[in-house]
């Protein structure tokens, strides 16, 4: 009888995913819960259950989310119909993808909030100001229902 070779280990993929809008606290597993459910209605549970996806790191407005090879454009499909996560509107969108999660962290931007001013008010709403790299600036309405976001450039806010 001959000796049966290892099992080979399945490869895997890390995508790394923004948090939107900025500033939602969210759990890590409260993310794979939503991510699973998107996948799930896209795509079925045996799919789900040979891509296995999985979230490895949640902080930072950012996520890594981790599945086999060869699924990863079905996961990232699946990342952008998320629309809530843990009843909290919110969107997840792909960064990059990667074979270690090493390449991934050196992706993250840090996000900080505008120095100059941490809220700004347009009319009669109030907003937190945002800024990011590349001069762009959101606005996040504050208040508990129907927030919505705003997004301009360093250059529009220096018109008012």
């Amino acid at each position: 009888m001959k000796p049966r070779p290892p099992a080979m280990r399945a490869k895997r993929r890390y995508i790394l995913v923004r948090i939107l809008p900025y500033g939602t606290t969210a759990d890590q597993k409260q993310v794979y819960l939503s991510v699973v459910e998107a996948a799930t209605s896209l795509f079925g549970d045996a799919a789900v259950g040979l891509a296995q996806p999985a979230v490895v790191f949640c902080d930072g407005g950012y996520a890594v989310v981790r599945c086999r090879r060869g699924t990863e454009k079905d996961i990232a499909v699946a990342l952008a119909t998320v629309n809530a996560i843990a009843d909290e509107r919110a969107a997840l969108r792909t960064v990059a993808v990667s074979g270690t999660i090493h390449a991934l962290r050196r992706r993250i931007k840090p996000i900080r909030p505008f120095s100059e001013a941490g809220d700004v008010k347009f009319g009669e709403t109030y907003f937190t100001v945002y800024r990011y790299p590349r001069q762009k600036v959101d606005l996040v309405e504050k208040g508990i229902k129907h927030q919505k976001s705003l997004f301009f450039t360093e250059a529009d806010l220096e018109e008012r």
